[in-house]
């Protein structure tokens, strides 16, 4: 068995898009795999939450790069062994991983970022919700998080997480929306180990569901109703992303938006 390896690739044999596809992995860490991506000319849009996807007349150039071809089975081993692998349903995209991603949790975690079109864990603990009037995002200035972000925030006792996220949005912005409204976007899974909760956050999975809104009227006025909120504002795409685009969590905002058009 060879050792002192960081990067794998399995044989060209996924079907997708009319060609076959290889996938590259790190058995060591994501930083390592970003890096060969990187020196590999990889683009960043094949990233896959846990492996890069190759098309079949890029394998050699991997090779070359320094992948280290090896089976199917021998590749998804290496990756499951070495706790890399990226937990997913059937249609969910993985869009990034961070260790100790999220300010709001003071100890070790890992933040996970999710597009998916399904409904989210029944374990959300807290819900953002993205509304668009067509042109503009609706965000709002809380005192407990930094900077700009969409209405949210964490499902009270005997909630749905729908409920919750409607609630938040009224609170936070004044604006009225019906749960049957709401379409999924995905997700954030902050998963801490055991020993190292805090409230309110519990050991292993914890998840923020992320729905969208579209409403008919054009950049209707909104204000906070919550002590905690300071500011809500519309803001253009390219606003948005000025006023928040740094965050983790904006890979599926900028997901959502650009799936829209905007």
């Amino acid at each position: 068995m060879l050792t002192g390896v960081a990067i794998w690739i399995d044989p060209p044999a996924w079907p997708a898009h009319g060609r076959l596809w290889s996938h590259v992995i790190s058995d060591t860490s994501y930083e390592e795999l970003h890096e060969f991506a990187a020196r590999a000319g990889i683009p960043v849009r094949s990233f896959e939450g846990d492996h890069y996807d190759i098309p079949e007349e890029r394998h050699t150039d991997a090779v070359l790069a320094g992948a280290v071809p090896t089976t199917q089975s021998d590749l998804a081993r290496r990756l499951r062994d070495s706790g890399l692998r990226f937990r997913k349903r059937r249609g969910e995209r993985p869009l990034g991983r961070y260790p100790q991603g999220l300010p709001a949790v003071p100890g070790p975690h890992v933040l996970d970022v999710v597009a998916s079109p399904l409904e989210p864990p029944a374990s959300s603990g807290a819900a953002v919700v993205l509304v668009t009037d067509g042109v503009h995002l609706l965000l709002v200035r809380d005192v407990s998080r930094p900077g700009w972000a969409p209405p949210g925030g964490k499902r009270e006792h005997g909630e749905s997480v729908r409920e919750s996220a409607v609630r938040e949005i009224f609170e936070e912005t004044g604006l009225r929306l019906t749960a049957d409204t709401l379409r999924p976007v995905g997700y954030e899974r902050i998963t801490i180990p055991v020993g190292h909760e805090v409230h309110p956050w519990d050991a292993g999975d914890n998840h923020i569901a992320v729905f969208s809104a579209s409403i008919p009227l054009l950049r209707p006025p909104v204000a906070p109703r919550a002590d905690d909120v300071t500011e809500a504002r519309w803001a253009t795409p390219t606003e948005a992303r000025g006023l928040s685009g740094q965050q983790h969590w904006w890979l599926l905002v900028d997901h959502f938006l650009v799936g829209q058009g905007l």
